[in-house]
């Protein structure tokens, strides 16, 4: 063991260095600030403009979704090339933090649309400096000790989840409780301390991560076996790779560009040809990745193109997960029973103390032992990291308080209608509600109903409406604060069909029309309730990940290990039967309805089948990279694979913007079917083919 590595482990937290925590803690921040914004992007952007939001069509909303977590996946690679020639792994990932911190600041401003494009893109940039070279530093920390890799690695990211599992809370809570500006203020403010508590602890990690290593770039690898030797990159080889690469950015960036600002630029003669333009990109790849592997001898080329045919399962598996962001928030948010009475609610309430609590008051005991390890040496690192805590602490207890103290308010609004002569000639009934830009005059109250006013005349704006009918409403608003019966309140038709409301703060109320604003007023208290935020199920991928992740590791050391594809089959398998549950639980819904109350019991089970499947899937992609390509290639593979999932991710965000047509024509029940029968099909395939697999893979298990 080297002089440098043995210092490291000198000094030791839960029986590894206490650099090891250092990238724990700060990764954290980082998912959590990644998780945080990415629970709440969609829902912002399909938020009422009087709820903060822009009103965008899923359509829209998800289009720049994908192209947003698709790119993260892809700068990641040129991230690692600057890294490992010019910057150094500490100074890249410092770059990015602040990049990203930037990002998050940007989009929490609301002066002005274009800061949420300025922030998405400058998270893009930064994450493409952070996401590969924080494993670079692990990996060279245990470079002597390669036994311990493992359980380092399993450490980390653990901080991984834990980090998406906070984010995911708390910025989704923030943002749909008192503002999406909130939510994306706080996913920054704790990227910047992740920053800074990694930045003044920096020296922990010795010379590892300060400088290119040129001596491990320059140095020609050992011949280990037949497939490590040299196959340098050709001209042709050099074109295709730059051809995709143009091709697959133009593609990424035109759909948003197109679906939301309609300039389309893959648009000739007025015939769309963005569909032709990505198949010649998907032939330069595929034709590059050709060339390449037939140079290799038979047994390495065998083994690469297992990894291309895994890579396509990968494809359609994130496809298909990342619904989890995008079409599962929406219908979440819009199809779902989140409010929940009575023994429910107190049930829920307790359920959420606990699963809030217990996780980081574990993550508060390891910040305490790193603390006693590294506070003399590295002190201003602590405190950031220890006030950091303070204010998860905080924000945690201001939460459970809200949600303690939360009533339902039975509130009265009012709702107009009048007949007219259409343009078929018949007589046809409209409604509208009674706004502040609602002027009401005359009337008297109906005999058979005390709550109906006949014969109104109302002013809207400039137009004279006679003989109207006015009748009083109710609905339940949820609210933290306390309301006092008879006091008047403004609302929101969060969905313009007049069912579903949201009270107004005096803040958002200065957004909105005056025709936007619904009158209404408090009639009484109607008990304890308690309404799940949309983004809160989110939650459950992170916590699934920590209960099951020893399970399935113990799966794979016994005996009954399954082969490479049998994993990827069963994975497969289980994220269908996820969607397999959401499809039955939405069979009840209209094809006409914008809302419904879907039991909540159908998500959790989703996201528990999708996150065993993911439990199969994920690791081992990995894994078998490593394993089965030679050393020269590894870096090509692992970018190959970057883009497998961000083709995933895209194709996610696309297929997951159809939600909206799909449930009109033919239901939400078909729409969720295609992703149930799509990964069920093919873990089925996949299957089958094992014994192809093992074949291709030459022994390698």
């Amino acid at each position: 063991m080297s002089n440098q590595n043995n210092d490291m482990f000198s000094s030791k937290v839960l029986g590894h260095p206490s650099g090891l925590f250092v990238l724990f803690f700060t990764e954290m921040w980082e998912r959590f600030s990644y998780y945080g914004m990415r629970a709440l992007l969609v829902l912002f952007l399909v938020s009422a403009v009087g709820l903060g939001g822009w009103d965008w069509a899923p359509k829209n909303a998800l289009a720049l979704y994908g192209t947003y977590t698709a790119m993260v996946y892809l700068t990641p690679i040129l991230g690692g090339y600057l890294a490992d020639k010019f910057l150094g792994y500490r100074k890249a990932v410092i770059i990015g933090a602040v990049v990203m911190t930037a990002g998050h600041g940007a989009m929490a401003i609301e002066t002005h649309d274009i800061f949420l494009y300025i922030g998405i893109a400058l998270l893009i940039i930064g994450n493409g400096f952070f996401k590969p070279n924080m494993t670079s530093i692990i990996s060279h920390m245990y470079k002597d000790t390669p036994e311990k890799k493992d359980g380092a690695f399993t450490i980390f990211y653990m901080g991984v989840n834990a980090g998406a599992f906070l984010g995911i809370m708390l910025c989704g809570y923030l943002g749909e409780t008192l503002g999406w500006s909130y939510g994306f203020g706080l996913a920054g403010i704790f990227m910047f301390f992740g920053m800074l508590q990694f930045y003044f602890a920096r020296n922990i990690f010795g010379d590892i991560g300060t400088k290119p290593d040129k001596s491990e770039i320059e140095e020609k690898p050992k011949l280990e076996f037949e497939g490590d030797r040299l196959n340098p990159f050709t001209v042709l080889d050099r074109v295709l790779i730059a051809v995709s690469v143009i091709i697959g950015l133009i593609w990424i960036i035109n759909d948003p560009v197109s679906t939301i600002g309609g300039t389309n630029i893959l648009e000739v003669g007025g015939v769309d040809i963005s569909g032709y333009f990505i198949i010649v990109g998907v032939v330069c790849f595929l034709t590059l990745l050709t060339l390449r592997i037939i140079r290799y001898p038979r047994i390495t080329r065998d083994r690469m193109i297992a990894i291309v045919l895994f890579a396509l399962f990968t494809v359609i598996f994130w496809a298909s997960f990342e619904q989890a962001g995008g079409s599962m928030t929406l219908f979440a948010k819009d199809f779902t029973g989140r409010v929940l009475k009575g023994g429910m609610a107190t049930a829920f309430n307790v359920a959420d103390i606990i699963i809030t609590v217990v996780p980081i008051a574990i993550i508060t005991w390891v910040l305490y032992k790193l603390f006693k390890q590294t506070y003399k040496k590295y002190l201003l690192s602590n405190i950031f990291l220890g006030f950091s805590f303070l204010v998860i602490w905080g924000i945690i207890a201001w939460k459970i308080n809200r949600n303690l103290n939360s009533s339902a308010y039975v509130v009265n609004y009012s709702v107009a209608s009048y007949e007219k002569v259409g343009d078929d000639g018949k007589k046809e009934t409209v409604q509208f509600l009674i706004t502040e830009n609602s002027k009401l005059s005359g009337g008297e109250a109906s005999a058979d109903n005390k709550d109906v006013l006949e014969g109104v005349t109302v002013v809207e704006g400039k137009k004279t409406i006679e003989d109207v009918s006015v009748t009083k409403m109710q609905t339940t608003i949820i609210q933290p604060e306390k309301m006092k019966v008879g006091s008047d309140i403004t609302l929101i038709d969060i969905d313009k069909g007049m069912e579903n409301f949201k009270t107004v703060t005096k803040l958002k109320r200065k957004r909105l029309k005056a025709a936007e604003r619904v009158v209404a007023s408090v009639d009484r208290v109607k008990g304890k309730e308690v309404e799940i935020p949309a983004s809160w199920f989110g939650i459950l991928n992170s916590l699934f990940i920590i209960m099951f992740a020893p399970l399935f590791s113990k799966w794979w050391e016994s005996k009954y290990n399954p082969s490479g594809a049998s994993k990827y089959g069963i994975g497969l398998i289980l994220l269908g039967i996820g969607f397999a549950a959401l499809a039955y639980g939405s069979m009840g819904i209209d094809k006409e309805s914008s809302s419904a109350s879907v039991s909540i019991i159908w998500l959790v089970v989703a996201y528990l089948f999708h996150t065993l499947g993911e439990l199969c899937l994920s690791p081992v992609a990995l894994s078998y990279i490593s394993k089965l390509v030679p050393g020269r290639m590894i870096a090509l593979m692992f970018g190959i694979w970057y883009v497998a999932v961000a083709i995933g991710n895209k194709t996610a965000g696309t297929m997951g913007g159809m939600i909206e047509p799909i449930q009109e024509e033919q239901g939400l029940t078909f729409f969720f079917m295609i992703f149930t029968l799509v990964p069920i099909g093919l873990g089925v395939v996949a299957i089958i083919l094992n014994p192809l697999f093992k074949k291709l893979m030459h022994g390698v298990k």
